[in-house]
């Protein structure tokens, strides 16, 4: 095991876009851990004085190719020895802040409720890393949770340059909260080399999020990545400790929760279960969640209970 620090940068960040055609920016091994750094927005979500900003943050805003509309990111990592067919496992060690202070704004025509919200709002957050706080405006302490929105490998080359706001095969912007700490992404890889990319820090974010932002911030994050050969993986998977994560992706929500539940049916047939019992399962005992219902293609996740699958 190898263990390596990927910075962020003009150099090491693309801005908008998933696409197999960039070239990478860390060559790593299956079984390496990377520490990598990300940053968050354009110059018109930037704090008053006072707060941190990460240096790198005003000369990406300077000098990087805006390609398409959405989020920085820091990559892409290049995994020897992965193809097509595999599957690149994220396992997310830690996360952590790197600056005091968040984002959160209200886009008219955008969100959720688009016609009922008509005028921009944008609120700067101050973020007690010590604390493990978020000082709300109004008066509230919100807990921190912090986790990347964006987490996703290239896109197949046929597919061309695509958007990293709208979640697709190849991960993307998940925005589920459940893939902090302790956890794991599981991604399809559609080609040479998977090429991870990571971003759209959240330091916290209710199911849904439905004004169109969490609390949007810089983060750090370390990663092992881990190559699992020839598994014929078509969605991305998450895993926790204690569940196993499908997820259903569609610009239905009713879509979307179809996705979720015969990729879960799917699972559950890989440990032996008849597709008639995997079905009464998923109706007895998965719990089937919004992740999210602003990034065109609307976000549903089905947890279950690992301790529920046969031995």
């Amino acid at each position: 095991m190898t263990t390596h620090h990927l910075p962020a940068s003009v150099e090491t960040c693309h801005w908008g876009c998933f696409d197999a055609t960039l070239p990478p920016v860390l060559q790593v091994d299956s079984g390496d851990v990377v520490t990598i750094d990300s940053v968050s927005g354009g110059p018109d979500v930037l704090p008053p004085a006072g707060f941190h900003v990460p240096p790198e943050l005003h000369d990406i805003h300077a000098r990087s190719a805006r390609h398409m509309p959405g989020h920085i990111l820091t990559g892409p990592v290049f995994v020897r020895g992965a193809e097509p067919g595999d599957t690149l496992e994220v396992r997310i060690q830690d996360v952590q802040l790197r600056q005091d202070w968040g984002y959160n704004v209200i886009r008219p025509l955008a969100g959720t409720l688009p016609a009922e919200f008509d005028r921009a709002r944008q609120l700067n957050i101050p973020l007690d890393a010590v604390r493990g706080v978020a000082n709300l405006p109004w008066g509230l302490t919100l807990p921190l949770h912090p986790f990347f929105g964006v987490m996703g490998v290239a896109p197949p080359l046929h597919w061309g340059r695509i958007t990293t706001i709208v979640p697709r095969a190849h991960g993307g912007n998940l925005d589920n909260k459940e893939l902090g700490p302790g956890s794991s992404l599981h991604l399809p890889v559609h080609v040479h080399g998977a090429l991870f990319s990571c971003g759209d820090g959240h330091a916290a974010q209710g199911d849904g999020e439905v004004c169109t932002t969490a609390i949007e911030t810089a983060l750090q994050g370390r990663f092992e990545f881990i190559l699992h050969k020839a598994t014929g993986l078509a969605c991305p998977r998450g895993e926790t400790p204690t569940h196993w994560i499908t997820m259903g992706m569609d610009p239905s929500l009713d879509q979307a929760l179809a996705s979720a539940l015969r990729e879960m049916i799917a699972l559950l047939g890989e440990h032996g279960l008849s597709r008639e019992d995997a079905y009464t399962l998923c109706s007895l005992a998965v719990d089937f969640r919004i992740t999210q219902t602003v990034n065109v293609h609307r976000g549903v996740h089905a947890m279950l209970r690992k301790s529920l699958l046969p031995e």
